[in-house]
């Protein structure tokens, strides 16, 4: 059977601010359609990773593959025309928006190079809100159609960010923490809508709770200070010394 193709790699990626060295020469490679996790203590450099793979901060070493293409160089717009989506840590939805406003406009975005939206006429965008629709039924969003991100709880906008972030129609997508600040409730909701787009993306995702990353990953790698530590299936990183040193300090 083949192996599945890589997507995206980094290649002894380092990143530098001062005289600390926050991602230090990480090489990891993702497969297409799998869900790979990224685990480790606050301060590991799991986002920071995420951020020079999207181009939000310069490399200082390394190399970044996209479908074996190096796209080391490239802006973060460039990056996301290519196929990458990306959610953030802290919920970064527009809150005075409805669902369906905020879903909308990143596809007119995604579909007019960046683009602003035109708001006074967006429902005769027919195709781009036609998306809009799909998207939310396919997350089972639709009762949120016409309500304002403000007024939904922070496990809602967490569902409404990654809608937002599909809105886009990413072939790889970036997750970071999407059950943090939830409730065990809100969490579990935001892993079934994950595990129901899982193999239809490839999907990296940081996640601090593990039994969230136990239960949906495919595979699995854990840095401490800035460097790869472990990396395989779930039930090998469930009982591998060095992770259970970083994290529970056993």
């Amino acid at each position: 059977m083949a192996e599945p193709v890589t997507v995206l790699e980094a290649i002894e990626l380092t990143k530098r601010f001062g005289k600390n060295t926050v991602v230090d020469g990480v090489s990891l490679k993702f497969p297409e359609g799998r869900l790979h996790a990224i685990l480790g203590p606050n301060g590991a450099g799991k986002t920071t990773l995420f951020n020079l793979l999207t181009k939000d901060y310069p490399v200082d070493g390394g190399e970044i593959l996209l479908r074996g293409e190096r796209v080391t160089r490239l802006r973060p717009h460039q990056i996301s025309r290519r196929g990458v989506g990306r959610s953030y840590q802290i919920t970064s939805v527009l809150r005075e928006l409805t669902f369906f406003e905020n879903v909308w406009l990143a596809s007119y975005r995604a579909d007019h190079a960046g683009a602003p939206g035109l708001w006074r006429d967006f429902r005769a965008h027919w195709a781009t809100a036609e998306k809009t629709r799909q998207v939310l039924a396919e997350l089972g969003l639709e009762p949120f159609t016409d309500r304002k991100a403000a007024d939904v709880s922070y496990g809602d906008q967490r569902l409404l960010e990654i809608a937002v972030t599909l809105a886009t129609r990413p072939e790889i997508l970036l997750l970071d923490e999407p059950t943090s600040g939830l409730s065990q409730r809100e969490s579990e909701r935001v892993k079934q809508l994950i595990l129901s787009i899982k193999g239809k993306f490839t999907i990296i995702m940081i996640e601090h709770k593990m039994n969230v990353v136990m239960d949906i990953s495919d595979d699995v790698t854990v840095m401490n200070r800035g460097k790869v530590i472990a990396s395989g299936s779930p039930a090998q990183i469930s009982t591998d010394a060095a992770v259970r040193s970083a994290y529970f300090g056993l």
